[in-house]
């Protein structure tokens, strides 16, 4: 891999993360992460997604570019969107009722995931080639899922844990995941 391509996938996995550095898609963060399996497979359902939207989504920006039509790229980027999310969410269905019965409403929920949308519109904005923007796609999935991985690991490990009354439940999920942002802090440096 290119350097420019290593740097561009490093920093939409570690420095820039979507979840714990923007802050986008934190609805899944929160609400799928709650079980190790389910949230691998939901981040791998939010890779596919972004990787698909992000070859799309290029290829509606030369369409549009060439035709002098720039204010139809948002309504664009988000057609293509839930159209591949539907996708997604009719394959999973018949493949795997079980994990679609466990992803429940947040599978859908892909469709608004701002962390999808976000991605478009910044490899639009920096203006990526193809493989820099299937890169930064690639990029941007795997450090969603890693987000919802550590995540999850982490909430399954505190449910044995003993933890005080006061912090049970949702106080202590939102608490973890602010210690996992301020230590993705860390990646800025590189």
């Amino acid at each position: 891999m290119d350097a420019s391509l290593w740097k561009i996938f490093i920093g939409a996995s570690l420095i820039n993360n979507f979840v714990l550095a923007y802050f986008l898609g934190i609805c899944p963060f929160l609400g799928v992460s709650g079980k190790l399996s389910t949230a691998t497979k939901m981040g791998a359902a939010v890779m596919f997604v972004m990787l698909i939207a992000s070859v799309c989504a290029y290829g509606i920006n030369a369409l549009l570019a060439a035709i002098n039509a720039p204010f139809l790229s948002l309504i664009s980027y988000i057609v293509v969107i839930a159209s591949t999310v539907q996708l997604v969410e009719m394959f999973i269905k018949k493949m795997s009722p079980a994990l679609f019965q466990s992803l429940g409403i947040f599978l859908p929920l892909i469709t608004t995931n701002c962390a999808i949308l976000g991605l478009v519109l910044f490899q639009t904005s920096k203006g990526y080639g193809w493989l820099q923007s299937i890169v930064f796609a690639l990029g941007a999935g795997v450090g969603f899922t890693i987000a919802l991985v550590l995540m999850a690991g982490l909430r399954e490990r505190l449910d044995f844990a003993e933890t005080p009354h006061m912090v049970k439940g949702v106080a202590l999920t939102l608490l973890v995941a602010g210690i996992l942002s301020l230590s993705f802090m860390g990646f800025s440096g590189l």
